[in-house]
């Protein structure tokens, strides 16, 4: 038995109250899970359970109404399912990379805000990019790391429908954001002479107010429709998040309408942003190609190449991990789905700062100059003698 499942299993006990009459079956060789779309469920216990466990505390598993949504309760997140033994190990390296997103985001945000030499359409976007990768690396690391830190994966409901809201407009807001980056690209390098009149102020803020308003007209129904399911059997969530599809999938009703329109809202939203950004970049090569400047084409293919890879590890791990869900049941394990899963929300935050912002040299820059300032003026405050300053 492990830590983990040990720790699961008494996070259920501590959820629920007794008074519950529903069935235990023993002798099984894996971790303790529910029959669902029963009533009551059935709670199946490992033999090494039932040999440390009494009879009466097993039953405080269940809820004292298993048939009835109650305000109030709440999921329990489990973290990866079959490797809650490597929680710890992957601890470290989550919290290392949510770090570098949090500091690498905010100094992109400083930076921008601070500097009006930086106040132009492509920085605008950065700013806003980096905002959306804070809120979206905050909504799930914390609580990833707790479950992987301490196996403390007890989450509300509320608290989970707010997360997966978060989540996934996130995701929304972030693909329309780099259509929008990849637009700005085009209109540089394309039609350099018309940047200003067609990027003007007022079509930055249609362009992010469009942006944000899909997201939320995209995910309000979404999250409408798995509020109104009733969990009354596990809950039990085979996820490190509070994902959309292993949310639902615990429902005691039928999920399948959110599970549809989830599926067929992403692959219009994802497929036509990567249609458009496919389209200005083979644009924008052609132009590249056509410049008579070595260095400037050289210029324009490592700035390029560089957006376009952040691209395509997005919007290829998203769209595998989404997919798999569908079509890769049986197939592809378990905690290979929750692990890409995880890594589509937690490396774009983390690499975003590098790619997009500290490559820019503008950026980088302001960025040096700015903590050499900050490095400058805690020395003089330690020392008391002034320092060069950037």
């Amino acid at each position: 038995m492990t830590f983990g499942t040990l720790s699961i299993f008494k996070a259920h006990l501590a959820l629920h109250h007794p008074g519950s009459t529903s069935p235990v079956l023993c002798n099984l060789p894996k971790s303790p899970i529910f029959v669902q779309k029963s009533c009551p469920p059935v709670l199946l216990v490992p033999e090494e359970f039932c040999g440390f466990i009494h009879r009466k505390e097993v039953s405080l598993v269940m809820l004292t109404s298993p048939c009835n949504q109650t305000l109030g309760n709440s999921f329990i997140l489990v973290g990866i399912p079959g490797l809650e033994g490597a929680h710890l190990w992957l601890a470290a390296p989550l919290s290392l990379m949510y770090a570098m997103a949090l500091v690498g985001n905010t100094l992109i945000l400083t930076v921008i805000l601070v500097d009006s030499a930086l106040h132009e359409p492509m920085y605008y976007f950065l700013c806003i990019l980096a905002a959306v990768d804070i809120i979206m690396a905050t909504s799930i690391a914390p609580k990833m790391l707790s479950i992987f830190w301490s196996g403390d994966g007890i989450i509300t409901f509320t608290a989970c429908f707010a997360q997966m809201y978060v989540v996934h407009a996130a995701t929304a807001a972030e693909t329309g954001l780099l259509l929008a980056m990849a637009f700005d690209r085009y209109v540089a390098i394309c039609k350099p002479l018309h940047y200003q009149t067609i990027l003007t102020p007022k079509m930055m803020l249609r362009i992010g107010v469009a942006i944000m308003v899909r997201a939320v007209l995209i995910m309000t129904p979404l999250s409408w429709m798995v509020i109104q399911l009733p969990f009354c059997g596990s809950h039990m969530v085979p996820h490190s998040y509070c994902e959309h599809m292993a949310v639902a999938k615990l429902a005691c009703a039928d999920y399948m309408p959110s599970s549809l329109y989830s599926l067929i809202g992403s692959s219009i939203i994802v497929g036509s942003d990567v249609s458009f950004i496919a389209t200005s970049y083979s644009l924008i090569l052609q132009a590249v190609f056509r410049l008579s400047s070595r260095d400037a084409q050289l210029k324009a293919l490592s700035t390029c190449g560089s957006h376009v890879g952040v691209m395509v590890l997005y919007y290829l791990t998203g769209m595998v991990s989404h997919y798999v869900e569908w079509f890769g049941q049986g197939v592809v394990p378990l905690h290979t789905q929750v692990l890409l899963a995880d890594f589509y929300l937690v490396i774009p935050p983390t690499l975003n700062p590098i790619i997009y912002g500290l490559r820019t040299k503008q950026i980088l820059e302001r960025v040096s100059s700015m903590l050499g300032n900050c490095w400058c003026t805690v020395s003089t405050l330690k020392l008391e003698k002034p320092c060069m300053r950037a």
